[in-house]
């Protein structure tokens, strides 16, 4: 572009070039409009690579290595993978037991949580109640595991085989932690008892945001028991919070319920009958020291805990498709 000047008739026409922008790179423009954003988040990504992205990446690179802390990891291709599904029948058990474990607890626990957070939503006096359920998710998993193994202890001074006997309905004590076909259903009632505080409490709190407006329309349009208000309006407008409670009820079964399966089974359990995919994992790492191996491991539940968590994702995504 130029710029035409002229002092009169049939003077000179001079120019005078204008000073023209340098066109920005996306980068460029990408950080002059979000840098400030991007400073802010700094922090995050920091930790977020640092204790997570690396981590991961370290153990599947491990999972592929024989590594036993005292020589260098030595590369043996995938030959840890296919002796956990080949040739380690403990291992195979333990995904049944983990997966039966999570498939009944995880679901069972969303919802007794849910029902009781709806039911005392529904009563003027909250807070009491509120604070009984929530009580036990403040404890830690193996200070609860020390007081459950006194209720299920194998002799007639454990307080179950108390009651039992004291009404009749058996003779002699009964080694509940003990014997492989109660061990798993012990440290699985356990966890229920657990883990639904700290959903319930989040599902109180879903259910005092939901919009009255909703209960109105729906009288409106026919729904007059308050089970079809919870179906068609209270869930449907929850999941948010539905979302976060599945998460945290995936992240809690396989962790916590490690915990409590240690604390009351043993490591390793009678017959392996309570043992978990963290419990393998925890043997071959900090007992066993094949490191290696272990990383195997905590891949495959690493694939396990994430393929869970995007099912949720997809199920419960409030966006639009």
């Amino acid at each position: 572009m130029a710029e035409a000047k002229s002092s009169g008739p049939g003077a000179e026409v001079t120019t005078q070039p204008r000073a023209v922008a340098e066109p920005k790179t996306g980068l460029q423009r990408l950080l002059a409009q979000y840098g400030v954003s991007y400073a802010f988040l700094l922090p995050y990504m920091i930790f977020f690579f640092a204790f997570l992205i690396i981590p991961v990446g370290v153990a599947i690179w491990l999972s592929f290595t024989y590594f036993n802390m005292l020589e260098p990891p030595r590369v043996i291709g995938w030959s840890n993978y296919r002796l956990l599904f080949l040739e380690d029948d403990i291992f195979v058990l333990s995904i049944r037991n983990t997966l039966f474990f999570a498939f009944i607890t995880g679901p069972v626990s969303l919802t007794a949580s849910f029902l009781l957070a709806w039911f005392i939503n529904q009563i003027r006096v909250r807070t009491i109640y509120a604070l009984a359920f929530y009580a036990p998710s403040l404890t830690s998993a193996i200070a609860m595991a020390v007081v459950w193994r006194i209720v299920f202890s194998g002799d007639r001074y454990g307080y179950m085989n108390y009651f039992l006997m004291r009404m009749g309905f058996i003779q002699e004590p009964f080694l509940w932690l003990i014997d492989q076909r109660t061990m798993l259903p012990v440290v699985m009632f356990v966890m229920l008892w657990m883990s639904m505080g700290n959903n319930f409490l989040v599902f109180l709190a879903g259910l005092q945001t939901v919009n009255t407006e909703l209960y109105e329309a729906g009288k409106v349009d026919g729904i007059a028991h308050p089970l079809q208000e919870m179906w068609y309006i209270t869930l449907p407008s929850m999941k948010p919070q539905m979302l976060f409670g599945v998460i945290n009820a995936v992240v809690l079964m396989f962790s916590a319920g490690f915990e409590i399966s240690l604390s009351l089974a043993g490591l390793p359990s009678p017959l392996y009958a309570a043992h978990m995919i963290l419990s393998h994992l925890y043997d071959y790492a900090f007992i066993r020291f094949e490191m290696g191996y272990a990383a195997a491991i905590a891949v495959i539940l690493f694939i396990i805990t994430f393929g869970i968590g995007q099912g949720a994702l997809r199920l419960l995504s409030t966006k639009d498709e």
